[in-house]
């Protein structure tokens, strides 16, 4: 039996093992310090041990069947998980009891077969040469006689192997692999065969009570590639992520330009990765041939939508003005969206007079667990509408209707149905040429904002979609959507946003802009 825990929150774990066997086993595959033992940092140990967590009753491996370790530009993913590999090759990865103290005990699998998968060879080399290079520098042919290492295999002599494997070897059905890397899978696109190849994986780890580990850079959302799918169906939750392991540390939104700020991301989102030259990727960052989408997404590690993105996230970061007040009384419109269950609802508000956008209101369905069973909570919905009609002079709330039909019926029973009025988002035209009016507003500066990350959040997720119309030139309409259609990155606060400045621009056109002003006047 398991001793039991020293303190909160301690589990048993043969990650313990697992990393001293890797420490005085392995060494350095390249760089300055090549040769020299390897040493795990705490972030790195901290995932290997739960990776290898037990079951306190059983002493068996909890059922993590896959793993996901996403982490920025030269964290070093590629040789800490060919180092894992080696170990679930020839280290101590299967439980074996507990010893006198009452601490896990591990032993070597009996026939292990290893994959690092990726969808090319040269993609495939970024894990594999690390480890051919730490399978012949480090000690394990001293402890494992008849260790053969070949360029393009290893293996054991009681026929265990280790192997790269690309989406072009052909079909691998059936293959009793017990583990295997799925290597840099923000490349692993269905025209690259990439997503054919992870289910193959899973399928035959399936068969042998296996694990994968998956390691990629953030990924562009839209491409459909593995990254995006595991890490949408991850941030969702419920039954299809049980027994995964997701481990992805993002960093917060950041303005690029801001030194101080991005030293401050940079430093939390590489964690204790002490190799990495920060002044490097700040001066890598600020390089003008450096795409900033690629900068946030290989080196702050954020996920971003593809190229397609209906908004410049980064005009809109510098749009905020979060220190700007507005005061009880003024003059303002109102923008609502949402659904009920799966998605977010918004309510966001815009001051007629300066374009000033805030938000009132954004209420989304949480992640995990917790979001099984969700709902809008309407009853706080509708006392945020009741406060922005007490506390603000509300000319126009624009509400998309849908799933809040009999709210929106309320509202304008009780606020007058002048003021609230039915804007329907099904209308392709309307809706493209009220998106163009809104990016323009924001590529001019006429728009302003409160700096909430949240809708920060929702205008980057944001993507183009063809719409069904064409403007007055015969030209090509767009209406905006998630990235995919059960994507879990909600972009409501981006259309609730869209529907105010619709109606802000409804109000300076009958005039209520410059009647806003002229209060204003008399007011100082």
């Amino acid at each position: 039996m398991w001793r039991g825990p020293d303190y909160d929150g301690e589990f048993p774990s043969l990650g313990w093992d697992v990393a001293d066997w890797i420490e005085s086993t392995l060494t350095v595959p390249d760089g300055e310090r090549q040769g020299e033992p390897l040493k795990l940092t705490d972030e790195q140990l901290s995932f290997i041990v739960r990776l290898y967590r037990l079951d306190e009753r059983t002493g068996r491996r909890r059922d993590y069947r896959r793993a996901v370790l996403i982490r920025p530009k030269g964290w070093g993913k590629s040789p800490f998980l060919a180092a894992v590999a080696l170990a679930e090759l020839v280290g101590p990865v299967v439980p074996d009891g507990f010893d006198a103290d009452g601490e896990p005990v591990g032993k070597p699998r009996a026939t292990p077969w290893i994959q690092i998968a990726s969808v090319s060879e040269d993609s495939t080399d970024n894990t594999w040469s690390a480890l051919y290079q730490m399978a012949q520098d480090g000690s394990i042919a001293e402890r494992v006689p008849g260790f053969d290492v070949g360029i393009t295999r290893i293996f054991l002599p009681g026929g265990g192997r280790c192997e790269p494997v690309t989406s072009q070897a052909g079909s691998r059905e059936g293959q009793r692999i017990t583990f295997a890397v799925l290597d840099e899978t923000h490349l692993w696109i269905p025209s690259t065969g990439g997503v054919k190849l992870a289910a193959t994986l899973r399928r035959n780890l399936a068969k042998m009570g296996g694990c994968s580990v998956e390691t990629t850079n953030a990924p562009f959302l839209g491409e459909q590639s593995v990254a995006e799918a595991t890490i949408e169906a991850c941030r969702r939750g419920g039954a299809a992520t049980r027994g995964v392991l997701f481990d992805h540390r993002e960093a917060p939104e950041t303005d690029l330009a801001d030194t101080a700020a991005l030293r401050k991301a940079l430093a939390g989102v590489y964690g204790d990765a002490s190799w990495i030259d920060l002044d490097r990727l700040i001066e890598e960052i600020a390089d003008p041939d450096t795409d900033p989408d690629d900068a946030r997404r290989f080196y702050l590690n954020q996920v971003r939508a593809a190229a397609d993105r209906a908004f410049d996230r980064e005009r809109w970061a510098a749009l905020a003005r979060p220190d700007e007040q507005v005061p009880n009384k003024t003059p303002i419109v109102l923008g609502f969206d949402g659904s009920r269950f799966d998605d977010a609802t918004a309510l966001v508000g815009t001051v007629i007079a300066t374009g000033r956008q805030f938000v009132l209101g954004l209420w989304e369905k949480p992640a995990g667990p917790l979001g099984e069973g969700w709902e809008v909570p309407a009853d706080e919905v509708d006392a945020a509408v009741a406060d922005a009609f007490e506390h603000y002079k509300v000319w126009r709330l624009y509400a998309d209707p849908p799933y809040w039909e009999s709210n929106v019926a309320a509202w304008a029973g009780r606020y007058g149905r002048e003021r609230v009025v039915e804007w329907w988002t099904h209308r392709d035209r309307q809706v493209a040429y009220a998106l163009a009016a809104y990016k323009l507003a924001m590529t001019t500066g006429e728009l302003t904002h409160d700096g909430d990350d949240a809708m920060a959040r929702h205008i980057g997720n944001a993507v183009r979609r063809k719409a069904r119309a064409r403007d007055d030139d015969g030209k090509p309409m767009w209406t905006i959507g998630k990235p995919a259609r059960q994507s879990p990155y909600k972009i409501d606060a981006a259309m609730a946003g869209c529907l105010s400045w619709e109606a802000r621009r409804d109000a300076v056109a009958a005039g209520q802009a410059n009647k806003t002003r002229r209060r204003m006047v008399v007011m100082r």
